[in-house]
């Protein structure tokens, strides 16, 4: 009785014929493989909160030796590409507004006397607000070198301590070590949800759905059948953007490359039910990949890829935990850069596991409303 609605050579003719048909199909080759394979590169290099190669204009109105110093770390600062000194602070704005600089810094006449006196000696900072996000990240950088230059001018002239910043997990702030882990998830989130789907939009779209329907194959094994070749190139994938950030990008992994395997897994298995529930009311691969976007690009948004999920609305937080890749990014973030002990990494992978089974089951209803 089990043989007639579970075979395991149908379901072995089924899975390859599932495969043969992502990998010999040039529009699904073309979606599936070549974006996360570009976004890796792009993202990696291209996508990154980190302020580089700017234009700083200096009005110094001090000749103390403070003032001088302050200049000469400028000048040394990576981030500044060119540093522009000039004599009036009319030309600080009107280089702004030209948009000629970033931001603008005057040093005030009295600068190095109160600083040597160990009193409050501000500095203005003018900044473009036409591109407040790279603004603000200047102003921190800027606040960061008068910071450190203050603490070396308050030891010369007492027995102060200064405080010392040490970053944990990421000593000198490299955003390529926060990112390539995070794409490990996203890029993965995308390739499994399009190859799932696709699988019975394209049947539908071809003409091969009412074949399907007068064959033998049980509803069971028309869904594992369409659900494990996802699972296998979407854990390939995965695997292999993992190996890209240690052994190209030269990101440290310090985390069980076994629990990070089963991890990958069990998210691949959530993605791929949602997929499936897709591709099950898609009538055309083109409503197929516009749907995976659809419910792709909100669930990377929310699922504290880009933003904390703290900050988000007390609606929104609930929904993130409801995310496979809310819980994934905590785990694969967490294998790199900071040894996640089990404990921690099985606390995120319930969720995974809830959320597979309850996807799973949505795709299983509504694959067999199809096939009925």
């Amino acid at each position: 009785m089990l043989s007639t609605y579970f075979s395991a050579t149908r379901l072995r003719a089924q899975f390859f014929k599932e495969l043969l048909s992502v990998l010999r199909d040039p529009r699904s080759r073309m979606v599936v493989f070549v974006p996360p394979l570009m976004q890796l590169l792009v993202f990696a290099f291209a996508a990154t909160l980190e302020v580089r190669n700017i234009e700083l204009a200096v009005y110094n109105q001090d000749s103390g030796r403070w003032s001088y110093e302050l200049i000469q770390r400028l000048n040394s600062a990576g981030f500044i590409a060119r540093l522009q000194q000039v004599d009036s602070q009319q030309q600080l704005h009107t280089l702004l507004d030209r948009g000629d600089t970033m931001a603008a810094l005057s040093i005030p006449v009295d600068f190095s006397r109160k600083l040597a006196a160990g009193e409050n000696s501000p500095l203005q900072v003018l900044v473009d607000g036409r591109r407040s996000n790279s603004g603000q990240i200047t102003v921190a950088y800027l606040s960061a070198i008068a910071a450190d230059m203050d603490a070396e001018a308050k030891i010369e002239g007492t027995t102060t301590t200064p405080v010392i910043v040490r970053h944990w997990f990421n000593p000198n702030l490299t955003y390529r070590w926060y990112i390539v882990p995070g794409l490990t998830g996203i890029l993965a989130l995308f390739s499994s949800l399009l190859i799932t789907s696709l699988s019975i939009a394209r049947e539908r779209e071809l003409g091969t759905f009412d074949q399907l329907l007068v064959s033998p194959t049980s509803t069971m094994e028309i869904i594992i059948s369409k659900s494990l070749p996802a699972l296998a190139i979407g854990t390939a994938l995965g695997l292999f953007m993992t190996g890209a950030g240690v052994f190209i990008f030269g990101i440290p992994f310090t985390g069980s490359v076994v629990l990070l395997l089963i991890s990958l897994v069990l998210f691949i298995l959530s993605v791929v039910g949602i997929g499936l529930v897709l591709s099950a009311v898609s009538m055309t691969q083109q409503q197929a990949i516009l749907g995976a976007f659809a419910v792709g690009v909100p669930a990377v948004l929310v699922s504290g890829f880009a933003t904390p999920i703290e900050n988000m609305p007390l609606l929104l937080q609930w929904i993130a935990q409801c995310i496979p890749l809310t819980h994934f990014l905590v785990i694969v973030e967490g294998s790199f850069l900071k040894a996640m002990p089990a404990r921690d990494i099985f606390a995120n992978l319930w969720p995974l596991l809830i959320i597979a089974v309850v996807t799973l089951s949505l795709a299983v209803i509504f694959v067999r409303g199809r096939l009925q």
